[in-house]
Parts: C-alpha cells; structure tokens; sequence
C-alpha cells in the first residue's frame, strides 16, 4: 500500500462487525457468490447495508482529504481525479448491482482499494486484510470485553 494514501485506520467498530463486512467485501472481491450469500444472510441487508457503507466511508474519506494550502493544490491533489475515475468504472461494470445496496457497495470498496490503496492495482486482497486488521485492532482497543486471554 503507498505510503501517502492510508492514513487514518477505520472507526472503532464492534469488532464481529468489522470481520462480517470484510468477509463480504473479501468473498465479493474473490468473486465467491455463494459465500458473500452467507454473510449476508446473517444478518439483515439493511444492517449489512450499513456497515458497508461505514467501512467505505472510512476509507475514502481519510484517503480523498486534501489539506488547504492557502488555495494550492497540494501533492494529494491527484487523488479527486483518480476517486472520479474510479466512481465511472464502478457504474460502468457494477454487473448490474445496484450501487445502493450490498453488492454494490462491496465492488465500490473493492474497485476504489484497487485503484487507489495498491500500487499498479496490486494485491487487493493483501490490502483489504490490512484494512481489516485496522479495524479490528481499533475495535479491540475500544471495546476490550471482546479481547481473549492467552
């Protein structure tokens, strides 16, 4: 993952939400069907709905924010182009999923890591189990009841 792209890690999360949505988006970006059926069957598609939209949030917003220096764009400033194209080509091979629910989501998770969190579209999956161990760490850092004892 570049250096200058991924600053902020995710929210605190709970973390069972935190693994559920990343089996999702992981089993979407893998192409497996059947399991992104599984996880979205335990839980209810608006609940998934939400947590996908939170994880996405929290990884576009810290990565598109460009500081202000006095009106100059700074070395960021590429990044809005790049979040531009990636929107297009989400709309253009969304196979039909609408963008509002799940599926959608999912691939709009999975087409932005690709095009801005890895170098030269590198390892997606690699890049989403960083995002995900984020995640998890922040959840366990703000609800300890979920760490185990070794």
């Amino acid at each position: 993952m570049p250096e200058n792209t991924f600053t902020t890690p995710l929210a605190p999360m709970e973390l069972d939400d935190v693994t559920g949505a990343f089996a999702y988006i992981r089993a979407w970006q893998a192409g497996d069907v059947d399991t992104a059926g599984r996880v979205a069957d335990l839980c209810d598609g608006a609940e998934l709905r939400q947590l996908l939209l939170e994880v996405l949030a929290h990884i576009v917003i810290p990565v598109t924010a460009v500081d202000d220096h006095d009106g100059e764009p700074c070395t960021h400033a590429f990044l809005a182009a790049a979040l531009g194209q990636v929107l297009l080509d989400t709309v253009s091979h969304a196979d039909g999923a609408c963008l509002a629910f799940s599926p959608g989501i999912a691939q709009t998770i999975v087409r932005f890591t690709e095009t801005i969190l890895t170098d030269n579209h590198g390892d997606v999956a690699d890049v989403l189990r960083q995002l995900e161990a984020a995640g998890i760490r922040q959840a366990m850092k703000e609800h300890p009841a979920h760490r185990t004892t070794a």
